[in-house]
């Protein structure tokens, strides 16, 4: 029964590509300028929930004859399994603010996504935003079938009651270095304060990568992506000092390769954690933490660090009618001020220039969230291309297997998965 609803779902998937996701290009001409009722889906996150409710009600109250309504991304074992069903059933709603940047070239593949290049002002609104990030979301045909939303910059969190008990300095402790990361990792050991220093989900599934080897790659490059033009980038002389690092850290048991149900940092069980400021609520009043960027082999100034962006982006799905609200409720949810009650309301950073200078009010009263703040100008996406989710999962698949569980050299896994990503990075 699965085999034959897969198949089917890839036929009436095929058959949306074959008519462009759309009604031809005169419908969709209609329909960029057509207004009216729209839906839209938002994420479960409570905070983003109730950023999405104050956003609605206020274009509602102003646009009575365009009315939004808005839902949470319907459950499901994955918010882009969820997106991708609607695709093909041709139901999608006409926004959704929870698309992940892996899933676009899969969804533009199916013919469901609208490029925001076909509204007259979308390519400069979408730059003048985002500014030069930008360009990281551009699919493979040079157009943004996404908009640049908001981050996570991933950091090095660290619990400061850990490290002190393990005699570290609590205030500038040496993390810079993977020399120095690992020996305050084994002191953490040692000391007993936490069982292991650091503990990334060691299971398979192909975005684990984006919080243990991703943002480590990024820095160790100066902001490369796994791939580009084209070609795997991991198995340089950099990914592999990334792999190495982290096998060292799976050989010595200062990270764990069993899976936990909880949060190990929260819980005491890790003394460390890559993670962005959406995790900073969580904290409250459970850690006493402190953050830096992530290492380098040899230590780069903070200023020069880049990390995973760990983005949601905002996409028009092709199945709308009313796309002329929608472009209109898109700016509307992006502008400045709904920006700046994003941003107060959850803590994540908007992908804006300068975020910082934007909102000094906020920033000046949240002193925690202006590292990432920093942190959010150096950020690097997931590539955008096709097959992105199978490379990953390739990816993973060969770092699972040497990095994590020690089964094969790690440069002699990603030289392998490296020859199976360019395969995939060429097919269209």
């Amino acid at each position: 029964m699965k085999l034959y609803a897969g198949a089917l779902a890839l036929i009436l998937a095929s058959s949306l590509v074959a008519c462009g996701g759309s009604g031809g290009a005169g419908d969709a001409d209609a329909a960029a300028k057509a207004r009216g009722p729209i839906d839209i889906w938002y994420s479960n996150n409570a905070e983003e929930v109730a950023w999405g409710k104050q956003m609605v009600s206020a274009w509602n109250t102003a646009h009575p004859d365009q009315k939004v309504n808005a839902q949470e991304v319907p459950a499901g074992k994955s918010s882009e399994e969820v997106i991708g069903a609607a695709i093909t059933a041709g139901n999608a709603p006409c926004l959704i603010f929870n698309t992940s940047p892996a899933s676009v070239s899969q969804f533009q593949k199916q013919g469901g996504l609208v490029a925001l290049d076909s509204f007259p002002d979308g390519k400069q609104y979408v730059e003048d935003r985002s500014g030069d990030v930008a360009q990281q979301y551009k699919s493979t045909d040079g157009k943004y079938y996404q908009l640049p939303w908001k981050s996570n910059p991933v950091m090095v969190f660290y619990n400061k009651k850990a490290f002190a008990k393990a005699g570290i300095d609590t205030t500038k402790p040496p993390l810079a270095t993977y020399d120095e990361f690992l020996a305050t990792a084994r002191k953490v050991v040692a000391a007993k304060a936490a069982k292991f220093a650091i503990y990334p989900a060691p299971s398979n599934e192909f975005f684990q990568s984006w919080f243990d080897f991703y943002p480590f790659f990024a820095a160790e490059t100066g902001g490369k992506q796994l791939v580009a033009d084209g070609k795997a980038q991991f198995a340089s002389d950099e990914g592999k000092k990334v792999a190495a690092f982290w096998r060292t850290m799976y050989a010595d048991k200062l990270a764990s390769q069993e899976k936990y149900t909880g949060d190990a940092f929260v819980d005491g069980t890790a003394a460390m954690a890559v993670v962005g400021p959406w995790a900073i609520a969580t904290y409250k009043g459970k850690v006493d933490w402190g953050v830096v960027p992530v290492p380098t082999s040899s230590a780069k100034p903070a200023s020069e660090i880049h990390t995973f962006s760990d983005a949601k982006n905002v996409a028009m799905y092709s199945a709308c009618k009313n796309r002329g609200t929608a472009w209109d409720v898109l700016k509307f949810a992006t502008s400045q001020e709904q920006d700046g009650k994003f941003l107060t309301a959850t803590g994540q950073m908007p992908l804006r220039k300068d975020v910082s200078a934007a909102y000094p009010d906020y920033f000046a009263k949240n002193p925690d969230y202006k590292v990432f703040a920093d942190q959010a100008a150096r950020t690097v996406e997931v590539p955008n291309v096709a097959n992105s989710i199978t490379i990953w999962q390739t990816f993973r698949d060969a770092y699972s297997k040497s990095v994590i569980f020690g089964q094969e050299d790690t440069g002699t896994a990603l030289d392998g998965a490296a020859q199976k990503v360019d395969a995939l990075a060429k097919q269209s």
